[in-house]
């Protein structure tokens, strides 16, 4: 399971959402300007208040690090 923490002014919420559609793979968007408990379980998760954030089978990727997403989603660029 894939989910993005994500606010809609975040132009790189947006890349990764592109990026992700562009494989095919499947997500959860939260926005996290909307949603108290999300934002709450953001900074839980990470520290900081900082998007976007993909969690991708438990594992926490802080901001669109291509590397990391492709490593943990097993995509060959």
């Amino acid at each position: 399971m894939v989910k993005i923490f994500l606010t809609p002014a975040c132009p790189y919420c947006v890349t990764l959402k592109e990026f992700l559609k562009q494989y095919n793979i499947e997500f959860e968007e939260i926005d996290v300007s909307k949603d108290e408990k999300a934002r709450e379980e953001l900074i839980k998760k990470t520290g900081k208040m900082e998007v976007p954030v993909v969690e991708i089978d438990g594992q926490i990727v802080v901001g669109f690090d291509k590397g990391k997403i492709c490593k943990l989603l097993n995509i060959k660029e």
